[in-house]
């Protein structure tokens, strides 16, 4: 893509058209609802959402054309809302349930959770505002996913888009979802373990259209990462660590499998996790230290000037707002702070207490920044969706439990008990939930800051739809975490027994933060597993950074980690999607010449359907997860519609594996016909 097109926007600076109105905030409102329950379940399944802001744009513009009066600026406003949904969601899922998992919530907690999430949430935003302009005139950064959205808005003002790929995908979707986890006729899962001379052998595999369709979408990179993962921690390492440590006689060869996977394999994926988020930090102090410092200095710059002279394309909240913002926000972290943990934090004397509070709030503030400009910086580099926000959230988490751990050393002496430990691990998930969501919102606020710029949207007008969208997402996002909680049980967690574990979501990401704050503060850490982890984490670097040098290929560290920390049932369907993406790729190729990498993805008419009719198979079944949510909750089992008996599970394999191969070729099909087509 030239830079002149990047530069040229839609609307001139000098161009004034209604950008928030009412219908905007009503679809946004309705958009903000749908996707973040989507995402949140999606999230919870398998450790990994997806980008909402091109769905919202399509959906957005089906809507806005029974309008007689609409235009291009309503639908950024729409695509922001929504982005903020899908933020809002992964920060919430990828840290509060681990409050769950410790046993120190007994449930989610409404209030609390919309506090968390509100004030982490306008944190982020804040903390977007000084770096925008920087990092968007920042050549080397091309936001490849901004500058997609902005394309597909461009699209709809030249009637290049419609809502067909999208309804096709999520009605299917919903079906397949329906059949899958509502009546139980296609399965889910499918296991095959054997124990011989006390190795442990087998595979697991998923047929989750979500998850297939979410793999297609992230693309063969992170598919080939994360089948790298699931060959080291599931194939490999399985058998070698039954060798070992030896098997339970009384476990079934599947219950085997899983145990080790939940005592060793997973903290090598915890291992490899931390490691790669610590060189992701490495990489980019220097060029996130140039564009804050540019950023500031672009800031001075327009104090001592004419702010008149700044044009409407490039006007931002004042710099004034956005610092006492920051500290009306630090001050309402204190009051939170105290109201989950109330006076007896760490069973400590008052003033320890204070100084504590006083020191996570900081902590707060000052790693939340940091964190968020790196993450704002992956989102230029790669696209909001593929910044390692779980290797962010891990190095925070570290670094924060290392301080307390310096601090309270001399008062508390440890070891801690029990009960300290426990609370002292509870405060760090709480503080870093706070960062988590502030570090993935400065990063999708960056990236649709990009889209702005493309179509010629007012920043300070996108800041305010921003931070409105937070209050909203922060009110839905809990009551959907109540309603997935009690119909399918978190995390190893169940509100009430009888529950199937088969259907429960895993919360991998908060699981991952409850292992850690945990096992630091009660020294229980399988440290032998996660030095593992780190060492695979080196080579995967070294390998990594070669291919890029001699290949131009990328093996995201990262990526490698999530395959071995995830069930493999959850990582196969990452890993075929993936692959199917190379495959579609490498046929528009060769029979059209389309270029299919990074930002150039879509000048593509295949290429773009296929994403569109994915996002739609994504939203189609994860929100039926959610719908189907309600009869389970009620009926407190997740067998409340099933329709066949335990004896029909292998003709409903069968049924999977055939399902998942028509996907497959369906949206193959999708693809090269559109391409047929255009020419």
């Amino acid at each position: 893509m030239s830079d002149e097109l990047m530069n040229q926007p839609v609307i001139k600076a000098d161009q004034y058209l209604p950008e928030i109105t009412f219908k905007a905030a009503v679809v946004s409102i309705f958009l903000i609802i749908i996707l973040a329950a989507s995402n949140a379940y999606l999230g919870l399944k398998t450790g990994t959402t997806i980008a909402a802001s091109i769905p919202a744009v399509v959906i957005s513009m089906g809507i806005f054309r029974w309008f007689c009066h609409s235009n291009i600026l309503e639908i950024n406003t729409v695509q922001t809302a929504a982005a903020v949904g899908e933020g809002i969601t992964a920060g919430v899922i990828f840290t509060i349930p681990a409050l769950i998992i410790m046993h120190f919530w007994d449930g989610f907690h409404y209030w609390p959770m919309v506090g968390i999430a509100t004030t982490g949430g306008m944190l982020g935003i804040f903390f977007s505002i000084p770096i925008r302009k920087a990092l968007l005139r920042d050549r080397s950064l091309r936001f490849p996913e901004g500058v997609a959205i902005g394309q597909v808005m461009k699209a709809s003002v030249q009637g290049g888009t419609s809502l067909k790929s999208i309804i096709m995908g999520g009605a299917v979707g919903g079906l397949i979802g329906l059949f899958q986890t509502g009546f139980q006729i296609i399965s889910d899962t499918y296991d095959y373990w054997i124990i011989k001379d006390k190795l442990v052998f087998g595979f697991s595999m998923g047929f989750s259209p979500a998850i297939l369709a979410a793999g297609y979408i992230c693309g063969v990179e992170v598919g080939i990462s994360i089948l790298v993962g699931v060959l080291l921690g599931w194939v490999l390492g399985i058998p070698l660590i039954s060798a070992y440590y030896g098997v339970a006689s009384h476990l079934a060869a599947t219950e085997v499998a899983q145990d080790i996977w939940s005592n060793y394999i997973r903290y090598i994926g915890v291992g490899t996790m931390l490691l790669g988020g610590l060189w992701t930090l490495l990489m980019l102090v220097k060029p996130v230290a140039v564009a804050i410092k540019a950023s500031f200095d672009a800031l001075q710059h327009a104090r001592q000037g004419d702010a008149s002279k700044i044009i409407r394309t490039d006007y931002d909240m004042p710099v004034n707002f956005v610092f006492w913002g920051i500290c009306l926000l630090a001050l309402i972290i204190v009051f939170q702070l105290v109201g989950v943990f109330g006076s007896n934090l760490l069973a400590i004397r008052p003033a320890l207490y204070w100084i504590i509070v006083g020191l996570c709030v900081v902590y707060i503030v000052i790693a939340g920044f940091v964190f968020g400009s790196i993450a704002a910086y992956f989102a230029g580099l790669v696209g909001a969706t593929n910044t390692p926000g779980s290797g962010l959230l891990m190095a925070a988490l570290l670094l924060l439990s290392v301080i307390l751990l310096l601090f309270l050393n001399p008062i508390l002496h440890f070891p801690l008990q029990i009960h300290q430990a426990s609370l002292a691990a509870a405060l760090v998930v709480s503080v870093c939930s706070f960062i988590g969501i502030a570090v993935i919102m400065t990063g999708e606020a960056t990236q649709v800051y990009k889209a702005g710029q493309i179509i010629g949207g007012t920043p300070w007008k996108q800041q305010v739809v921003l931070l409105g969208s937070v209050v909203v997402s922060a009110l839905v996002i809990p009551l959907v975490l109540v309603l997935l909680f009690n119909a399918y049980g978190i995390g190893g967690v169940f509100p009430h027994p009888g529950m199937l574990h088969s259907e429960m979501l895993s919360a991998p990401q908060a699981g991952l933060v409850a292992a850690v704050a945990q096992g630091v503060f009660s020294h229980q850490l399988p440290w032998n597993m996660i030095f593992i982890g780190v060492l695979v984490a080196g080579v995967g670097i070294v390998v990594d950074e070669l291919l890029k040098i001699f290949f131009s290929l990328r093996l995201p560290v990262l990526a490698v980690g999530l395959g071995i920390y995830l069930p493999m049932s959850a990582s196969m369907p990452v890993v075929i999607g993936g692959l199917l993406s190379y495959i579609v790729g490498r046929v528009l190729h060769t029979r059209y010449g389309i270029v299919t990498d990074g930002h150039e993805a879509h000048v593509s008419v295949g290429l773009q359907k296929t994403i569109l009719l994915s996002s739609g198979l994504v939203a189609g079944a994860t929100l039926m997860g959610v719908v189907l949510a309600i009869p389970f909750a009620l009926k407190r089992s997740a067998d409340a519609l099933r329709l066949v008996p335990n004896s029909f599970a292998g003709v409903a394999a069968i049924l999977a594996t055939i399902m998942t191969l028509l996907l497959c070729y369906w949206i193959y099909d999708v693809a090269i016909r559109a391409e047929k087509n255009k020419y």
